[in-house]
């Protein structure tokens, strides 16, 4: 009973941490907003969370989570490199499109000021960087990169295609459909990338 209490007070958090993010995606997230929001003090979001970093670095993985995190990882772990490339991508996009509005505001923050989220951004983006340079060296060691394409070189293509602003340039800057986004991204990568 008091672990169920304890999840869903966590749950309460993370879920008014989203709702500040969507209200007011251009103003700094207080733990004090954070805690009203939640109806709780500010003193539980610190037990709960240890820190601010602490609240974002959860809101990271609960973003990544809640969007389908599991299932884009199982599709980039694909046997075959090549369909691999094909569900990262469109598991990528899915993710990104489940919060769309959440992840813009926090992308945006760190933009202009790391710390202002806790620099959850950037643990998250160095993980994404891991995941390409795995993928492209797969991709290499399985023959289906270009000719004379390096891993650097197919790393870096991946790094721009799976970014969270080249989402956002087609889902909000074009308004396109979420299937379109990810053929047109899937597509490039592939024209891009392989033999």
């Amino acid at each position: 009973m008091r672990a169920r209490a304890a999840e869903e007070t966590r749950r309460r958090i993370l879920d008014a941490a989203y709702q500040r993010l969507r209200e007011a995606p251009s103003e700094p997230v207080s733990v004090d907003k954070v805690a009203r929001l939640a109806e709780v003090s500010r003193s539980t979001v610190y037990t709960v969370f240890g820190s601010r970093t602490g609240l974002f670095d959860a809101l990271g993985m609960d973003l990544l989570q809640r969007g389908g995190f599991t299932d884009m990882v199982r599709g980039v772990l694909h046997p075959d490199a090549r369909e691999g490339l094909r569900r990262g991508v469109r598991g990528n996009v899915r993710m990104y499109a489940a919060h769309r509005d959440v992840l813009r505001a926090l992308f945006s923050m760190a933009q202009l000021d790391a710390e202002a989220v806790g620099g959850a951004v950037q643990r998250l983006e160095h993980g994404r960087a891991e995941g390409m340079s795995g993928l492209a060296g797969r991709l290499a060691e399985q023959g289906v990169l270009r000719d004379g394409l390096t891993v650097t070189q197919a790393t870096d293509v991946l790094w721009l295609l799976t970014g969270f602003d080249s989402f956002d340039l087609l889902y909000t800057g074009r308004a396109l459909q979420l299937d379109r986004v990810a053929t047109t991204l899937v597509g490039t990568a592939e024209q891009a990338l392989c033999s």
